[in-house]
Parts: C-alpha cells; sequence; structure tokens
C-alpha cells in the first residue's frame, strides 16, 4: 500500500486543472479532481477519510464556491488542510476562507502551488 496522501483538487478551468494535477502526480500525490463545486462535495461526502487535504479554485461556475467545497471539507475533518487558489478572491479570504489555510493568488507557478501544498500538509501533521 503507498504512503502517498490523496488530495482533492477543484478546479473548473481544464487546462489548469490537468496541468496542476500532472504536477502534484508528479510531486508524489494522489489527485482525485473535481471540475465543480457539486462533483467536489460529492467526492468529499463519499471519500473523505482517505482525503488528506484539498485544493481549489475559488470562482468555479454555477453551484457551490471553492469556499462552500472548504467548508464542507471541514465540517467533514475539522483539520484538513486547505488551498485556495483565485485570480480575484484574495481580498475575501479573511471572510470566508477557513482557519489556517492558504491562498496561492492566479497566476502562480507550479513549484509555488506544490510548496504551499507540501507546507500546509506538514504543518497540520500531528
Amino acid at each position: 500500500m503507498s504512503d502517498a496522501k490523496v488530495l482533492l483538487l477543484v478546479e473548473d478551468e481544464r487546462l489548469i486543472l490537468w496541468t496542476l494535477q500532472e504536477m502534484l502526480e508528479f510531486g508524489g500525490y494522489v489527485v482525485i479532481a473535481a471540475t465543480c463545486g457539486v462533483d467536489a462535495i460529492t467526492i468529499l461526502d463519499s471519500r473523505h477519510p482517505e482525503i488528506a487535504g484539498v485544493v481549489t479554485d475559488v470562482r468555479l461556475g454555477v453551484g457551490p464556491n471553492g469556499w462552500e467545497v472548504s467548508w464542507r471539507a471541514r465540517e467533514l475533518q475539522p483539520d484538513i488542510p486547505v488551498v485556495y487558489a483565485s485570480g480575484d478572491s484574495a481580498a475575501e479570504w479573511p471572510l470566508y476562507g477557513v482557519p489556517k489555510s492558504i491562498m496561492v493568488p492566479k497566476p502562480y507557478g507550479t513549484s509555488q502551488m506544490l510548496t504551499a501544498i507540501s507546507s500546509i500538509l506538514i504543518s497540520s501533521t500531528p
């Protein structure tokens, strides 16, 4: 059995999703991808025990946004690490983001995102 951490990646722009998923998998993570908030919440509801962290865009089109995805994740796992990505919502993070989360503004470099994810997962490990 692998010790790789499982991440839920939520991004509605498919090119960004594929690029980030590839980078995360290359970095040693197992990625469960969702392209909308509804799918992300469905995945959380059914697979939350195996998910070690959530990486979500804030603006996800129709349906639940990234804030709502993270709120559901924290209802299911109160300490789950959350990394937000956004091109225009960084100012809303103190209002809507969950405690002990990270905001990575778009555009970001893949190494910047990998560093953010790794650091929040390490800091949340007991």
